[in-house]
C-alpha cells in the first residue's frame, strides 16, 4: 500500500519534518509533483536543511527515494541540493532513483516565467519564477524534454525547444541573457547522467508487489492544487492525494493512509486570497514568532487564523484520514484565538469554499478559544497538553470529522506528540 502525506492549505506546513519523522516506517519515499518552488525544512542532527526536490527520506540511509513523473526536475537546484546532502555525510546515490519520464526544467522555461510575470504588472501571480509553470505548459503541451530524454540525442532536442522558447521571449521583448543560466544547465545535466533512471511505474509497482511500504511526498499545499485551489493563484500540477495515481503510475486502490498537515494557524506565501489573513500586530507576532519566512523564497509569509472552511473542503477532496498539527507551540503566548468556522459573502453564511474566491468579498466568521499560555515544547503525552489546547484542538477534530492525530510542538524531530 501507498500512504500519502500533503499539505491541507496553501504550503509551507512543516511537511518535511513529518515525512522525516514518519520515513522510518517506510521502505520507500516518493516525490509525485511539483518542482523546486517547495522547499522541505528538516533538522538533521541540530542542522537545518531545506530539500526542494529530493525526497525527505534521503536522510535514513536504508531507504529508498524515488523523484516520480510528476515532478518538473530542475536539475541545477537537484545538483545543488545534492552537493547540501553529501557534506552532511549522506551517499545520496545509493539509494536515489528518478523517473526517467520526469519532465526537466529548461534555463530557457525560467526566461519564460520570468518575461510572463514581469508582463502582469500589478495582476502578477506570485510566481517564485523557477520555470514550473512554463516546463508544465510544454509537459500538457506535448513539447517537453524528459529525463529519459538525457541520452538520446539530447542537445538537438534542446536547441528545437529552446527555438520555440525564444520566439515567444521575442514577443515579450525579453533579451536578457541566459548563456550563464545554460552553461550551469548541461553541467547538471551531465551530472543527471550518474543516477539511477529508472521506469518510474514499473519500479514503484514492483516495491508495492513485493510488500514494500510506500510513503509518498507531496509538494506546496492543496489550496494551491491546479484544479481545486484558488485559481489562477495555484501552482501548475495537482497538489491533492489524486495527483499520487498520475505522478508515481500507481492505481488509486493502492493509496491507503491519507496524512493531512495543517498549522495551528494559516500562512500563505505569494499573492491569492486569504480570507483569515491577519493585517495587525497578530499578524506580524504570528510571522515573527513562527519564523514565517519562505523556505525557497525567503518572502515574508502572510499570517491569519486557522481556516475550517477551507480545511474541510481539502478533507473531503484528498479523503484525508489522520490529520498532522505543525507549530502549535507558535501559540503558546496569545491571550485569545479565533478560529474560522464559516465565511459571510453578501451577507450569506456559507460553510463552502466558493468558485474564484478572489472575486468575493469574503468575511470571516470566527469561533473564539482561551489560549493555553503555557510553553508546551517540552511536553512529550497528550495527557500532558494544557485543557485549553485540547479544547482547541478537540472543536477542530468535531467540526473536520477527522481525528488530529499528531501534534508537533516544535521544530526538533522528536517534538511530535501522538494522540
Amino acid at each position: 500500500m501507498v500512504d500519502v502525506i500533503l499539505g491541507l492549505q496553501w504550503g509551507d506546513e512543516g511537511k518535511g519534518k513529518i515525512v522525516d519523522y514518519f520515513a522510518p516506517k517506510y521502505d520507500v519515499i516518493a516525490r509525485f509533483q511539483g518542482g523546486p518552488n517547495a522547499g522541505h525544512t528538516l533538522y538533521v542532527n541540530g542542522k537545518k536543511v531545506v530539500l526542494h526536490q529530493i525526497p525527505s527520506g534521503i536522510f535514513h540511509e536504508d531507504k529508498i527515494n524515488l523523484i516520480g513523473n510528476g515532478v518538473v526536475l530542475d536539475v541545477v537546484t537537484f545538483k545543488k541540493e545534492c552537493e547540501t546532502v553529501a557534506a552532511m555525510g549522506v551517499d545520496y546515490k545509493k539509494n536515489l532513483y528518478i523517473s526517467e519520464r520526469t519532465h526537466l526544467i529548461l534555463p530557457t522555461h525560467r526566461a519564460l516565467d520570468k518575461a510572463s510575470e514581469l508582463s502582469k504588472g500589478n495582476d502578477k501571480i506570485g510566481s517564485t519564477l523557477k520555470g514550473i509553470g512554463p516546463a508544465y505548459m510544454d509537459k500538457t503541451g506535448r513539447n517537453g524534454l524528459r529525463v529519459g530524454d538525457i541520452n538520446n540525442n539530447f542537445n538537438a532536442e534542446y536547441e528545437k525547444l529552446k527555438a520555440k522558447h525564444q520566439e515567444i521571449l521575442n514577443n515579450y521583448k525579453f533579451d536578457e541573457d541566459i548563456s550563464q543560466w545554460e552553461n550551469d544547465f548541461f553541467e547538471a545535466i551531465e551530472f543527471l547522467r550518474g543516477f539511477k533512471i529508472v521506469n518510474g511505474e514499473y519500479f514503484i509497482n514492483e516495491k508495492i508487489n513485493e510488500g514494500k511500504k510506500v510513503l509518498a511526498e507531496g509538494a506546496q499545499g492543496s489550496m494551491l492544487d491546479v484544479d481545486f485551489g484558488t485559481f489562477p493563484f495555484v501552482t501548475s500540477s495537482n497538489t491533492i492525494s489524486a495527483g499520487v495515481c498520475t505522478g508515481l503510475g500507481i492505481a488509486p486502490q493502492k493509496i491507503g493512509e491519507v496524512f493531512g498537515i495543517t498549522k495551528a494557524y494559516c500562512t500563505r506565501v505569494g499573492s491569492g486570497p486569504f480570507p483569515t489573513e491577519l493585517h495587525d500586530d497578530m499578524g506580524e507576532l504570528l510571522r515573527k514568532t513562527g519564523n514565517e519566512f519562505g523556505s525557497t523564497t525567503g518572502r515574508p509569509r502572510r499570517c491569519g487564523w486557522i481556516d475550517l472552511v477551507a480545511l474541510q473542503f481539502a478533507c473531503m477532496i484528498n479523503g484525508v484520514t489522520q490529520i498532522i498539527m505543525t507549530k502549535t507551540d507558535i501559540l503558546d503566548n496569545i491571550d485569545d484565538l479565533q478560529v474560522c468556522s464559516s465565511y459571510s459573502i453578501g451577507g450569506k453564511e456559507t460553510d463552502q469554499v466558493p468558485f474564484q474566491m478572489n472575486r468575493l468579498d469574503i468575511t470571516p466568521v470566527y469561533k473564539s478559544f482561551k489560549g493555553w499560555k503555557t510553553d508546551i515544547t517540552a511536553i512529550d503525552t497528550h495527557a500532558a497538553l494544557p485543557q485549553a489546547m485540547k479544547e482547541y484542538i478537540d472543536y477542530i477534530n468535531q467540526f473536520l470529522k477527522v481525528p488530529v492525530k499528531y501534534i508537533s510542538n516544535g521544530p526538533g524531530r522528536d517534538q511530535i506528540i501522538e494522540a
